[in-house]
């Protein structure tokens, strides 16, 4: 997606050879109306698919799920919460996944009622990189006896192998910008 591309050139900003920070408009200010076009444009990606639920991680995947679910006659989105509370039931789906931004494991959790069995299920991210948080939420949907219908990531940092894993083992991943590389300071896109 060529205008993402501009945008990440524009505004990102890039930190050592590894992080790409979008904060600006992905996943701390949110520019709703350039994100409704990556929406639309997961849509076009995945047209064809029934999708029942949108899946996605706290915090930085809520946003774009959200907006994505308009263009699947606004199916339901849930997100894995990444921390227990008190209003979280106990009877729930749950997995570890590693952050590579935070470099930190987290164990991530759905309430069984909201994936049920034979469900469709579309996972959507801000950023794919390892593919952790991917294959923790694809797992999520495997233990609710449903079906992953495919993986889209707004941004994909394609060095550091996520996508590969991913079609590994089975999954349909479609990524809008993929980073081949961060070299001199300078992002390089596939």
């Amino acid at each position: 997606m060529d205008a993402l591309k501009e945008r990440i050139m524009t505004d990102g900003v890039i930190i050592g050879d590894s992080v790409i920070k979008v904060d600006s408009f992905l996943n701390h200010q949110m520019d709703i109306a350039f994100l409704k076009k990556v929406a639309a444009e997961f849509a076009e990606r995945f047209k064809g698919e029934k999708v029942d639920k949108i899946l996605t991680i706290e915090a930085s995947g809520i946003g774009i799920a959200a907006l994505t679910s308009l263009y699947f006659n606004d199916v339901p989105v849930v997100f894995a919460k990444k921390h227990s509370a008190s209003n979280l039931s106990d009877d729930v789906y749950e997995t570890r996944v590693y952050s590579f931004t935070k470099q930190k494991e987290n164990i991530i959790r759905v309430d069984k009622r909201y994936i049920s069995a034979g469900e469709n299920v579309l996972i959507i991210d801000d950023f794919l990189a390892c593919g952790s948080a991917a294959m923790g939420l694809g797992e999520i949907v495997k233990m609710a006896g449903a079906k992953v219908v495919g993986i889209g990531a707004v941004i994909e940092k394609g060095f550091q192998g996520g996508h590969e894993k991913l079609v590994e083992k089975g999954y349909r991943v479609e990524s809008l910008a993929i980073i081949k590389e961060i070299k001199d300071g300078k992002l390089v896109f596939a």
